[in-house]
């Protein structure tokens, strides 16, 4: 019995660093987290671009959102506008509360990404990988459809190319 319990502990944890090792065991400390409707508006000339999500927290307990990277930019970070006195002003957020079992939504004039340092190459119609980062040490890693200038929202058909679509009216 002692060398059965022995090996079931073993196994378990040689599972559990094979797991580690190839990246799935991150996706099970994320259960629960889910990232949906991620989209980018991407600006020309090397402007910082905006990125927008919905992110449910479907967990028991509250998680807060710390921060974000991308390997397609040199800098990210959580932003809110602000409106004060008739003037918008971006301001930088250190962390965002979601509550159990709840939904926020990163959407342009209230709570996003800000993406600075974009690396050459990024253009509408590509997808983008962006990590969310929790202070508890969980990542969500989500890809990010990069739109247009002119785009709106996830379902905004502006902000898509529609040059390829023959015989469309546009």
């Amino acid at each position: 019995m002692r060398s059965d319990a022995f090996f079931s502990r073993t196994a378990r944890r040689g599972l559990a660093a094979g797991a580690l090792s190839l990246g799935l065991l991150g996706s099970a400390f994320a259960a629960g987290i889910q990232v949906t409707d991620a989209w980018i508006r991407w600006l020309p000339a090397n402007l910082p671009a905006g990125g927008y999500a919905k992110v449910t927290n479907d967990t028991d307990k509250e998680i807060k959102l710390v921060g974000a990277s991308s390997p397609k930019y040199g800098m990210v970070m959580l932003h809110q506008t602000v409106n004060k006195n008739g003037m918008s002003n971006m301001v930088h957020v250190d962390a965002i509360a979601i509550a159990p079992h709840k939904s926020m939504a990163f959407t342009p004039g209230d709570y996003h990404i800000m993406l600075m340092q974009p690396k050459p190459g990024i253009e509408p119609g590509q997808k983008v990988p962006v990590t969310l980062k929790f202070s508890d040490g969980q990542t969500v890693t989500a890809e990010f459809e990069v739109r247009k200038p002119t785009a709106s929202g996830p379902g905004d058909m502006k902000g898509m190319d529609m040059d390829h679509m023959h015989g469309m009216q546009h």
